[in-house]
């Protein structure tokens, strides 16, 4: 884990990709907030331990950071599997969460049965994802020039992320009923150019929580906070600020 900055905490719950502290979008929200970084358990370089296996194991194990922190109450942003940590977080300690900020989120199903909200990156190409994540593909890391430190970590987090949404694929079936028991206001966005979270996907998971509206990031895709950090800081905060 790692903190930047100072004044009301902001809990930042990182996605599939996993993250550090020399992305952008940490000096745009720790200018104004203590923003509060942890790597969930089997990504980066944290631990992961024997017994967890669900985003409902890593959403307790939050809980129970934030009793270590000693935060009563703290504003939630969530990127893609983030945003579902981060909504099971919400429905369990809804009086802890002051708002909600998701990205790209992943965890429920809005479909029919017989086809997958999201489409299985594990089922096809690199190049292909690439298409579907970014906006600009050739923002995605090379991993031809990544050092190995770095490469065994991006698989690693693959690995991790297979172990934790693989069945049922990227949502859990009891979510979505337990969403009505969010208290904050809720704020839902999509790069749009996601080619994982369509926005119809966006626009019905925000229907399931009392207080949510959606909003949309130009010129991005799964991960607005690597391809547009300022435009999303902007959102995030004047949100977050309200």
């Amino acid at each position: 884990m790692f903190e930047a900055g100072e004044g009301a905490p902001l809990l930042w719950l990182h996605g599939s990709q996993g993250v550090n502290a020399k992305q952008e979008f940490v000096p745009l929200f720790s200018a104004r907030r203590c923003l509060i970084v942890p790597s969930h358990p089997g990504f980066g370089r944290s631990g992961l331990p024997d017994w967890l296996d669900s985003i409902d194991d890593i959403a307790h194990i939050y809980l129970e950071l934030m009793d270590t922190l000693g935060l009563d109450k703290v504003d939630i942003v969530g990127c893609s599997i983030g945003g579902w940590i981060a909504a099971e977080m919400a429905t369990k300690v809804p009086e802890r969460v002051s708002r909600l900020v998701m990205v790209g989120p992943v965890g429920v199903k809005v479909g029919s049965a017989d086809k997958l909200d999201i489409p299985d990156i594990f089922a096809m190409p690199q190049a292909d994802v690439n298409k579907l994540v970014y906006h600009d593909p050739s923002k995605a890391p090379d991993t031809g020039k990544m050092p190995d430190d770095e490469l065994a970590i991006m698989f690693r987090n693959r690995e991790t992320t297979a172990l934790l949404v693989w069945e049922p694929w990227m949502h859990s079936t009891k979510l979505k009923h337990r969403l009505h028991r969010v208290k904050a206001p809720a704020l839902f966005i999509r790069g749009a150019s996601d080619g994982l979270v369509s926005a119809d996907y966006l626009k019905t998971y925000a229907g399931l929580l009392p207080n949510a509206r959606t909003s949309t990031i130009a010129a991005a895709g799964h991960a607005p906070h690597l391809e547009q950090p300022d435009a999303l800081a902007s959102a995030v905060l004047e949100f977050l600020e309200a």
